[in-house]
């Protein structure tokens, strides 16, 4: 995370102390933010795969569940790249959930329009998703929320039951795969939760500051 720039307005040339490296400003344009933006690029490209005859084309569904599972990936490697080099930046923080939403929302309204995914679930997730991503740009002015361990777990758990829900398994594997959806959608719930309340403390304390 940058580290905020010292008002140096009334010291023009004031000099970094002894010892202590000047501060220099993470890039807009590096490799973690590079594949966040990739992984948006690839949703129409998967959803393109998806809808190949019908969604009937064990090759195309095939390809389309190899192309989201492409995307799911960078959302690992680009959080883990960013922390450990010391990428992140504030454009990461919220492109970062909003590339996951998106390719999350394309694969659940895909395959409820072909029929493989009850609509109630779409709608839950979607409603959450959306919800979430309003209130973060609501509270933006007050600071960043940014995606926490709980919502990483749930885009997993997401990623892996969408996934069981693209390959063309047996019908034996149905269980499975709307045990794992269950899953997904309690996790989606309780971390929407979670994320309402950070916002409303967040605001809390802006005020509390302003007072």
């Amino acid at each position: 995370m940058s580290t905020p720039h010292r008002d140096t307005a009334a010291a023009p040339d004031a000099q970094p102390a002894a010892g202590v490296a000047p501060h220099t400003p993470v890039p807009l344009l590096n490799i973690a933010n590079i594949l966040t933006i990739l992984r948006i690029v690839l949703v129409p490209v998967f959803l393109v795969a998806l809808f190949v005859d019908d969604g009937e084309s064990t090759g195309w569904r095939l390809a389309a569940a190899s192309i989201f599972a492409i995307a799911a990936v960078t959302d690992r490697i680009d959080g883990q790249l960013a922390r450990k080099h010391g990428l992140v930046t504030d454009f990461g923080k919220m492109a970062d959930p909003i590339a996951d939403k998106a390719l999350i929302g394309a694969a659940l309204v895909g395959l409820s329009v072909l029929g493989d995914l009850s609509w109630w679930v779409t709608g839950i997730i979607a409603a959450r998703e959306l919800g979430i991503t309003l209130m973060r740009f609501a509270v933006l002015r007050h600071g960043v929320i940014p995606a926490g361990r709980g919502g990483k777990l749930k885009t997993l758990v997401q990623s892996v039951a969408i996934g069981l829900y693209l390959v063309p398994l047996p019908e034996a594997f149905a269980p499975v795969s709307a045990t794992l959806m269950g899953i997904a959608v309690v996790l989606t719930v309780v971390t929407g939760l979670d994320y309402v309340i950070q916002a409303v403390r967040l605001r809390a304390g802006v005020r509390q500051v302003g007072a």
